[in-house]
């Protein structure tokens, strides 16, 4: 077993199983549906298809960050057993988490002097974040260092590509990341957002596509565009969705015909209820190695 503990936390959004099969431990952020609180726990208190119903239904969403307390005694668990950690938090241009996991790490650091905490700002979400996870996972177990991997981490978290698009504004505009009007009009007109994260990790409108079907394409352009190797590329690729898995489908179908060359197929994720809470249902987003974040 490695000595080290590779963390992030549960925005990462890849699935129970996959964090268990890649030996990746994670925090739960928290989100209040309706009236009552639950963890962030990857589709395990309330289901995806449920929650993301009950949000078309009405019932309304807030989400909050792990606190330091949280951190603490999560850290804890590990340096007690004898073991350092590499914690990657979700992007500080989207929450505040990496600083209250920096402060936990510095309160301990006093407490376990002889042990290793390292915080790295993901500057990414979702499963863009998860794939990054997963390439930290496969150099942990290379035999890489904790230090050689927080080292890879910080040195490319910018070349992973995160492109989003929606196909339903309702959450956008009550969330006022679109205003009304826009939202109405957009809605009439059939208007699809495409999106992306910036060098800083916030995450930035680039283009409003009419019709479902060329934003399905316009995001696989944006692939081609990036992806190292262009259509040569044979990194992995990871999709997340929130309730519209035939639209996700579309996308990997088409990235699978333009990149033959992938490691293995496109793995399609569910936006976890952290960030699907500001989303809501029908959001897809697609994640890739690329050409470095610029801008």
């Amino acid at each position: 077993m490695s000595e080290y503990i590779l963390s992030c936390c549960s925005t990462a959004d890849l699935s129970k199983e996959y964090f268990e099969s890649r030996n990746i431990h994670y925090i739960c952020f928290h989100y209040m549906l309706g009236d009552k609180s639950y963890p962030d726990d990857l589709g395990q208190s309330v289901p995806f298809d449920e929650f993301y119903a009950r949000m078309a239904a009405g019932e309304m969403t807030k989400t909050s960050q792990v606190n330091v307390d949280e951190f603490v005694a999560y850290f804890e668990g590990f340096l007690k057993e004898g073991k350092d950690i590499l914690h990657v938090s979700l992007s500080s241009g989207l929450s505040g988490s990496v600083n209250s996991a920096r402060i936990a790490a510095e309160e301990l650091t006093e407490k376990y002097p002889d042990r290793k905490i390292y915080v790295v700002d993901s500057l990414g979400a979702s499963s863009g974040y998860g794939l990054l996870m997963d390439k930290l996972a496969d150099l942990r177990d290379e035999g890489k260092t904790l230090e050689e991997v927080r080292d890879f981490a910080e040195a490319n978290r910018l070349k992973l590509h995160h492109w989003f698009f929606s196909t339903d504004l309702t959450f956008y505009v009550r969330g006022g990341r679109v205003s009304k009007a826009a939202g109405w009009f957009g809605t009439a007109l059939k208007i699809c957002p495409l999106l992306n994260m910036d060098d800083e990790g916030h995450l930035i409108p680039r283009q409003k596509i009419r019709g479902k079907k060329a934003v399905i394409q316009q995001i696989v352009k944006e692939m081609e565009n990036h992806a190292q190797g262009g259509h040569d590329y044979n990194g992995k690729c990871f999709i997340s969705m929130s309730a519209c898995y035939d639209d996700a489908r579309a996308v990997a179908d088409l990235v699978e015909e333009k990149f033959p060359h992938l490691n293995g197929k496109v793995m399609i994720n569910n936006i976890g209820t952290t960030i699907g809470s500001h989303t809501g249902p029908g959001t897809v987003a697609l994640f890739f190695w690329g050409d470095e974040r610029t801008h």
